[in-house]
C-alpha cells in the first residue's frame, strides 16, 4: 500500500509531482543538510540486498555502535530480515536512498511491555554521516508511529555516539536519557511540539538554501543549446551570462563547434572540463531528458530549463513533465522550469544573467536596495525587471519560474530568508502547490523582510485563463486574501503599485503608524494627496496649533499651514526643505509625502537636492517625493535614496502598504490554538483509501469527490451544506425531499472545477419538477452522476 506521509511530518520537502512509474510504494524526495536530494521510502522485501550491502560496506565502529558489537554474517541477516518484514502496526521501518543506493534506514518495534512505546533504530552509511539523513529518517518514522498510537521512541545509544545522541535531542523538545548499564537511553517523543517545528524549519532553511546554492550561485555555468549565430535563446543567453560579466566560468555545450560567442564549446556536459554547477538548457523539448541524464552523469547540481513544450495537460503531457522531474531527481539536480525566462542573481560576487530577458538590471550596489523576485510567468517577468530597471530600483536575484516541475516560490523562500543581499521579496503566483508550506514558510519571512505580492485570478475570468497558462485552479480570492493578511504578505493589485511599494518598503524606515502630513506647491495636487490616504488605509490628521505656528513662522509665505501644508507655486528648494524638516520633527506624522508641481519659477532639481538632504536628516521617517512636469529627473532623493514617483496616488498607495505591513509587525506572533474534538485517525482513514485505491502518485490531479471531502472536513470539525450524489432523476428528486426543498443540483465530476461556466449548476429548485429538469440540464453537461445539496441560508 502506498504510504501517505502526514503534513506533521515537517521536513525539507520537495514538492510532490506527478509520476506514471511508481515503482516503490509510497516515499518522498528529501533535501539533506549540503543540499542533496535522497528519497525516503517504506522498506520492501526486495530491499534486502542493499541492505546487506550497506551493513557490509560498513566499517567495524559503525557496526558496534549500532550493534554495540560487530555483528557476524547470522546477526546481519537477522536484522535485515527484520527491516524488510512487512510494516504492521507493531513495525515500520524507511530506508533513504539516493541514485538506487541505499545510504541509511530506521526502523521501530512496539515494546511488548509498553503498547504506547516502541524501540527505534537507526543506521546511516558512514560515508554519508554529517548529512542530516538520520534526522529526515526520524522525522518521517515519528509521526507514521503516532498513526498507529505510539506516543514516545526509545532506544539505547552508546555513550561515544555523539552524532545519534545529537540527532535525539535535534528532534524532541521533550527528549530525556539516561545512562543505565554503560549505555544511554533517549527518548523521542512522536508528537511534534513548537520547539521541534522551530528547529526542523531552520534545519529545512538550511537544506534548502544549500540545494539552490548551485543555482543561484554558481562557480561553473555550461548553457547546452548554444548556437553559432546570434538570435536564439541558447546563443542569446550565453552573451548575456558574459556581458553581464559572470564571475566563475562560463562554457557552451555544442556538438558542432569549439567555440561560441568567444566561450569554449564541447559536446556535451561530460566533455567540459570543469565540474559544472548549472547547466542552462535550451534545446528542443524531445532533447531535454537526454540532456538532463548526460547532466546527471556529470555531477552537475542544478539546471534551468528554457526549452518550452512541455506545457500539454494531456496523459502524454504529465509523462513528459514525469520524467523530467524522475531524471532531475534521481541525480540530484535541482530543477527550474521548463518553459522559463531563466535566473539572474546582481551580486558583485556572482553577478549571473543566465536569462535571454532583453533588459537587465546594474550589478547590485549596497545602497541600492534588494529586491527579490519569483514570477511563475516569464512575460511578467520581463516586465518587472524593465520597470525596476527604469524606475532603478535595486534587484538582488530573479527567478522565472516557468512550469515549476521542481523549484517552486516555497524553495525561494526558503533560500532569500538568509540571502543577505535580499531586503524585500516579490511574488507572481499563478497558483500555489502547498499552500500549507507557503502560509508558514512566508509568515517567517516576512518577520525579517517584506514579502509582496500579485496573485492573479481575482475575476472569473482571469481564473479561467489562469486554469489554461498553468493547468490549475486558482484559489478563491477571499482565501488568498485571507492567506496572506495572516502570513503579512502585502498584496498588490497589479505589477505598477507591487514595485511602487517595492521601491517604499527596501532600504526606507517603515511608519511608525498611519499618519500621513502632505506638503507641496501645488494646492489642488494636496488634496488629490488626501483623498488617495483615505483609501490607502492613511490618516491625514488636523495640524495642532503648535505645528501650525512654526509653520507660520518658518513660511511666512506659504498659502496654508495646516495639513496638507500649501508653500504656494513659487516655493524656493529652501522652503521644501524647512517644511520637510517641521513636519518630520513634528511628532504629528509618521510619513511624510512631498508634492513639488515644476513651474517656470521652480528649480526642481535644487529643490530635489534640498529635500534629500532634509530626508537624510530624519532617517527614521518614511519621505516619498512626487515631482509633476519635469519628466526624466531623478528616482530618488538622498542617500537614503528615498523614492520619486509620478503621481500622488502612487505614492501614497505605497505608502499605505508600507504603513499596514509595520503594523502587522507590531502585532503579537500569537500561538496555534489546541483545537478539541478533531478526529484525525477518521480522516487518516478516508486518506488512506483513497491512496490505496490510487495508481497516481497525484491522485487524479488532487480533486476528491463531494464524500470525501465532507468526510475528512466533518473530521476536523468543518461543517458542511448536506447533499447527496444521484445518478438518475429519481434518485435526485429522492435526495431533494430527504434534504428539504430548496435544494441546488450540480456535476458531480470534482474536476470540473468551474461548473457554472459550463451549465453545471442549478440553484433554488423548489419542488419534484425542477429538479428532474435540472438533472437532465447537468447530466448533458457532466454524465449521470450529479450531486444533490440543501440550499444554503445566510444569517438571519
Amino acid at each position: 500500500m502506498p504510504l501517505c506521509w502526514p503534513a506533521s511530518a515537517r521536513c525539507a520537502w520537495l514538492v510532490a509531482t506527478v509520476s506514471t512509474e511508481q515503482t516503490r510504494p509510497g516515499g518522498v524526495d528529501v533535501l539533506t543538510a549540503d543540499g542533496g536530494i535522497v528519497r525516503i521510502r517504506p522498506v520492501a522485501a526486495s530491499d534486502a540486498p542493499a541492505l546487506a550491502t550497506l551493513y557490509s560496506r560498513s566499517s567495524p565502529s559503525s557496526l558496534r555502535m549500532r550493534f554495540f558489537a560487530v555483528p557476524g554474517p547470522r546477526a546481519i541477516a537477522d536484522e535485515v530480515a527484520r527491516l524488510c518484514r512487512p510494516p504492521d502496526a507493531d513495525h515500520a521501518a524507511l530506508l533513504a536512498e539516493q541514485a538506487g543506493t541505499v545510504l541509511g534506514v530506521a526502523s521501530y518495534e512496539r515494546m511488548p511491555a509498553d503498547a504506547r512505546r516502541a524501540e527505534f533504530a537507526v543506521f546511516v552509511a558512514e560515508a554519508h554521516h554529517g548529512r542530516g539523513i538520520g534526522t529526515l529518517l526520524l522525522e518521517h518514522l515519528a509521526p507514521l508511529a503516532r498513526q498507529h498510537g505510539l506516543t514516545e521512541l526509545v532506544g539505547e545509544v552508546m555513550p561515544g555516539n555523539a552524532a545519534m545522541l545529537r540527532v535525539a535531542s535535534d528532534l524532541s523538545g521533550h527528549v530525556w536519557s539516561r545512562l543505565d548499564d554503560g549505555l544511554v537511553d533517549v527518548g523521542i517523543a512522536t508528537a511534534g511540539s513548537a520547539e521541534v517545528q522551530a528547529a526542523v524549519e531552520i534545519r529545512e532553511r538550511v537544506a534548502e538554501r544549500a540545494s539552490l546554492r548551485p543555482l543561484l550561485a554558481p562557480r561553473v555555468v555550461a548553457v547546452v543549446g548554444a548556437g553559432r549565430a546570434p538570435g536564439g535563446v541558447g546563443h542569446e543567453t550565453l552573451k548575456a551570462i558574459v556581458e553581464y560579466g559572470f564571475t566563475g566560468t562560463v562554457y557552451a555545450v555544442n556538438p558542432h563547434a569549439t567555440v561560441v560567442a568567444g566561450v569554449p564549446a564541447y559536446p556535451r556536459l561530460s566533455d567540459v572540463p570543469d565540474p559544472v554547477d548549472l547547466a542552462v538548457v535550451a534545446v528542443p523539448a524531445p532533447a531535454v531528458p537526454g540532456v538532463l541524464a548526460d547532466a546527471g552523469a556529470a555531477g552537475v547540481r542544478a539546471a534551468v530549463v528554457l526549452s518550452c513544450g512541455f506545457e500539454a495537460t494531456d496523459a502524454d503531457g504529465r509523462a513528459a513533465r514525469a520524467r523530467l522531474v524522475r531524471l532531475a531527481r534521481a541525480h540530484g539536480i535541482r530543477l527550474v522550469g521548463p518553459n522559463c525566462l531563466g535566473v539572474l542573481n546582481t551580486d558583485p560576487k556572482v553577478r549571473l544573467a543566465a536569462t535571454f530577458a532583453p533588459v537587465l538590471p546594474r550589478a547590485a550596489l549596497p545602497s541600492a536596495g534588494g529586491l527579490a523576485v519569483a514570477s511563475q510567468s516569464g512575460a511578467v517577468g520581463i516586465a518587472v525587471l524593465d520597470h525596476a530597471a527604469r524606475a532603478h530600483c535595486g534587484i538582488s536575484s530573479f527567478v522565472s519560474m516557468g512550469d515549476k516541475l521542481d523549484v517552486s516560490g516555497n524553495d525561494l523562500l526558503a533560500y532569500w530568508f538568509d540571502d543577505p543581499t535580499t531586503q524585500a521579496v516579490a511574488l507572481y503566483l499563478e497558483s500555489f502547490g502547498n499552500p500549507r508550506k507557503f502560509a508558514r514558510m512566508v509568515r517567517a519571512l516576512a518577520r525579517r523582510k517584506p514579502v509582496l505580492a500579485v496573485f492573479s485570478g481575482r475575476s472569473p475570468a482571469g481564473q479561467r485563463a489562469g486554469a489554461s497558462h498553468t493547468a490549475a485552479a486558482a484559489a478563491p480570492a477571499a482565501t488568498v486574501d485571507a492567506l496572506f493578511a495572516q502570513a503579512g504578505v502585502i498584496r498588490t493589485n497589479h505589477l505598477g503599485e507591487l514595485l511602487d511599494t517595492a521601491r517604499m518598503v527596501t532600504g526606507q524606515p517603515l511608519p511608525g503608524g498611519n499618519r500621513l502630513a502632505i506638503l507641496g506647491n501645488a494646492g489642488g495636487v494636496n488634496v488629490l494627496a488626501a483623498d488617495a490616504a483615505a483609501a490607502a488605509g492613511l490618516v491625514v490628521p488636523e495640524a495642532s496649533a503648535r505645528l501650525r505656528q512654526a509653520v507660520a513662522q518658518k513660511l511666512p509665505t506659504a498659502a496654508g499651514t495646516g495639513n496638507p501644508v500649501d508653500l504656494g507655486p513659487g516655493a524656493p528648494p529652501a522652503a521644501f526643505a524647512r517644511a520637510l524638516d517641521l513636519l518630520a520633527s513634528s511628532g504629528e506624522a509618521d510619513a511624510v509625502l512631498v508634492v513639488a508641481a515644476a513651474t517656470r519659477v521652480t528649480d526642481i532639481g535644487a529643490t530635489l537636492t534640498a529635500l534629500g538632504a532634509a530626508a537624510d536628516r530624519w532617517d527614521t521617517v518614511p519621505v516619498a517625493v512626487v515631482v509633476l512636469g519635469s519628466p526624466g529627473g531623478p528616482t530618488t532623493v538622498g542617500s537614503r535614496r528615498a523614492p520619486v514617483f509620478d503621481l500622488p496616488e502612487q505614492a501614497v498607495r505605497a505608502l499605505g502598504h508600507a504603513a499596514g505591513y509595520a503594523a502587522w509587525l507590531r502585532e503579537p506572533l500569537g500561538s496555534r490554538p489546541e483545537l478539541s474534538g478533531v478526529d484525525t485517525a477518521a480522516a487518516r482513514a478516508v486518506v488512506d483509501r483513497v491512496l490505496a485505491r490510487s495508481t497516481d502518485v497525484a491522485i487524479s490531479d488532487g480533486w476528491q469527490p463531494y464524500e470525501n471531502v465532507c468526510r475528512i472536513l466533518s473530521a476536523y470539525g468543518i461543517p458542511m451544506v448536506s447533499g447527496s450524489t444521484a445518478a438518475g432523476e429519481d434518485e435526485a428528486v429522492a435526495a431533494a425531499e430527504r434534504l428539504g426543498y430548496p435544494v441546488a443540483v450540480k456535476a458531480a465530476d470534482p474536476a470540473l472545477v468551474h461548473k457554472s461556466d459550463v451549465g453545471g449548476v442549478r440553484l433554488g429548485l423548489a419542488d419534484a419538477g425542477a429538479v428532474r429538469a435540472a438533472y437532465r440540464a447537468v447530466a448533458a453537461v457532466d454524465g449521470p452522476d450529479v450531486l444533490v445539496q440543501a440550499m444554503a441560508t445566510g444569517p438571519g
